[in-house]
């Protein structure tokens, strides 16, 4: 029972005013990405000491629990519990986790809980393995199976392996979503900043076809001259 007591300590953590903050950054109002969602109002911080308390002892099956919570706090923990298993995992047990968090997505269904914890499960996982479901998870309808493919190749980018991010990023240029647009170009920026040549020929291709937004996150870190020639050509 120790989802039970998961929940119980997050509860205790509750802020009423913090969760109307939250409710309001992460777009839960109707027609919203995140509409419906509902928070306690803890800080992630907060959220990683219970994780770190229990991940050890809470089995995956346990997780399912949280992962199927309408709070988006517990789901969060639930997902930080598996990015602190994975680790320690075997490769047996690493595959079970990376199977879960996939047959799960539905429920990791804002920016934050993809971010803080696709590219530790995901894309350590695909890191070493066939990458087949990358470009499935591209193709998807569901936002968050889109957000969850292009996050993934932060993994490979820390690698120096940006052929992946490249293909994703050209796959979903047109997707009409503004947290992808924003994605793709995080992950463009972060490839700029191990290989300068490999971002430029990207733009060179493909900056006449990025929305703004995707561009503007693309040359953040280049310098004044390039940022207005790609902006204002």
């Amino acid at each position: 029972m120790k989802v039970k007591t998961i929940k119980q300590e997050l509860g205790k953590l509750a802020n009423q005013t913090q969760a109307k903050i939250l409710q309001r950054f992460f777009k839960t109002g109707p027609g919203q990405y995140g509409a419906g969602d509902k928070f306690l109002g803890i800080k992630v911080p907060q959220q990683r000491a219970i994780a770190k308390k229990y991940y050890q002892t809470v089995a995956l099956s346990e997780i399912t629990d949280l992962i199927k919570s309408p709070y988006h706090e517990h789901r969060l923990t639930g997902l930080i519990i598996l990015v602190m298993k994975f680790p320690q995992a075997t490769e047996i047990g690493q595959k079970q986790i990376f199977d879960f968090y996939l047959k799960n997505t539905k429920r990791i269904n804002n920016w934050d809980l993809v971010d803080l914890t696709t590219p530790n499960i995901v894309g350590t996982w695909l890191l070493t393995h066939e990458r087949k479901i990358l470009y499935q998870l591209a193709k998807s309808k569901l936002l968050w199976d889109r957000r969850i493919a292009i996050l993934t190749t932060f993994t490979f980018i820390r690698a120096k392996q940006f052929n992946d991010a490249i293909k994703i990023s050209e796959m979903l240029l047109t997707d009409k979503h503004d947290l992808i647009h924003k994605a793709i170009g995080w992950m463009l920026r972060e490839i700029g900043k191990r290989d300068k040549k490999e971002l430029i020929k990207f733009l060179e291709k493909n900056y006449a076809k990025m929305p703004r937004t995707m561009l503007r996150y693309a040359i953040e870190k280049l310098p004044k001259k390039q940022r207005k020639y790609y902006l204002n050509k």
